[in-house]
């Protein structure tokens, strides 16, 4: 039999992204359930679905969960083999779920899949937060096959293939509901930000493989809830980051971690303060406070595992900055799964 696939759409204040991407999804979805999970929204989201799709499938949550809670609310409710976790500003393209779904269900240890993600607003390159993958250091800092930092490639075909990853974006995420629902899904202490690569790197330490599909393709608009520049999703970023590293690295690389990532984010800030983004700054040292009140707590509930998911071993900053490799074609040493890893 054929898997069953529930395409999840996690809504807080996006009826206008709705509007517009809405019938592209279902045109290129027929045959698959569709879900409309909606976060406490204000904006009349469900008045306007239920007025203009009246037989499509919705869920109402109760307050504002963020994408974290959010989903896990909802995917609980939801029974199928494959969820697809889909933003509400994502512009899907025809045949775009049957390549990834039959490339998991090749392998019953693929837990997660992205497609590919190239930008709404410059559609012939990569888009931020996914583009072919995503890969993550040693120090915390994650970076994609196509984006560096704030470097996006140009798409000429160089990621069409099927490849392990370390993370795959939550833009668009392809997800095996049983490996979902065994790790627990996602943290809901981070509410919004990096919880996709904390399960991924959750599911790499149960030896689940994440992983990417280049014959799908999608279009990502990108800061439909926080814009890249408002301070909460600064605060989110980083505080976030901090938990991330200290709940999945092996115990005795997390403190010297932690102490590397408060010199290098206070450079960070230093940066913000050079462009006059002073509630970036407050943002960021928020954001350490949140984390170290924190640590007793994460200490309690960390899971330990011997395994240990393969980082990138150099430093994504030195080299991006400093060695001014920009595209991902210039790193070295970057395999996942199918090649050893040199070990951070």
């Amino acid at each position: 039999m054929a898997p069953t696939v529930a395409i999840v759409i996690l809504n807080y204040n996006g009826r206008h992204h709705l509007e517009q991407f809405l019938p592209n999804i279902l045109k290129y979805s027929a045959g698959y359930s569709v879900w409309i999970a909606d976060n406490a929204s204000t904006d009349h989201s469900l008045d306007w679905l239920n007025a203009s799709y009246p037989t499509l499938n919705t869920l109402t949550i109760s307050e504002n969960k963020g994408y974290a809670g959010g989903y896990n609310d909802a995917l609980g409710r939801i029974e199928a083999d494959y969820y697809i976790l889909l933003n509400s500003d994502i512009e899907v393209t025809e045949n775009w779920i049957q390549p990834v779904i039959s490339f998991m269900d090749s392998d019953e240890r693929i837990a997660a899949c992205q497609p590919k993600i190239r930008a709404y607003d410059l559609p012939t390159h990569f888009e931020y937060a996914g583009a072919a993958g995503g890969y993550m250091d040693y120090l915390g800092y994650p970076f994609c096959r196509g984006r560096i930092f704030d470097t996006r490639e140009e798409d000429l075909g160089q990621f069409d293939d099927e490849q392990d990853v370390f993370w795959a974006t939550g833009a668009c995420l392809f997800v095996r509901a049983s490996a979902f629902h065994r790790a627990g899904g996602f943290d809901e202490s981070f509410f919004a930000h990096m919880e996709e690569i904390d399960l991924c790197w959750r599911l790499l330490n149960m030896q689940y493989r994440i992983t990417y599909c280049g014959k799908s393709v999608v279009y990502h608009v990108g800061g439909g809830t926080l814009h890249k520049s408002n301070p909460r999703k600064t605060f989110l970023n980083y505080r976030n980051n901090l938990i991330m590293l200290f709940k999945n690295l092996p115990k005795g690389r997390r403190w010297k971690t932690v102490f590397i990532r408060l010199i290098l984010d206070g450079i960070s800030s230093v940066r913000f303060m050079a462009t006059g983004a002073w509630p970036d700054v407050v943002a960021i040292l928020r954001a350490h406070i949140a984390f170290y009140m924190m640590i007793p707590a994460l200490i309690k509930t960390t899971k330990r595992t011997s395994y240990r998911a393969p980082l990138y071993y150099r430093s994504i900053v030195w080299e991006y900055f400093v060695l001014g490799k920009h595209r991902f074609s210039q790193l070295t040493g970057i395999t996942i799964n199918k090649i050893t890893v040199p070990r951070s």
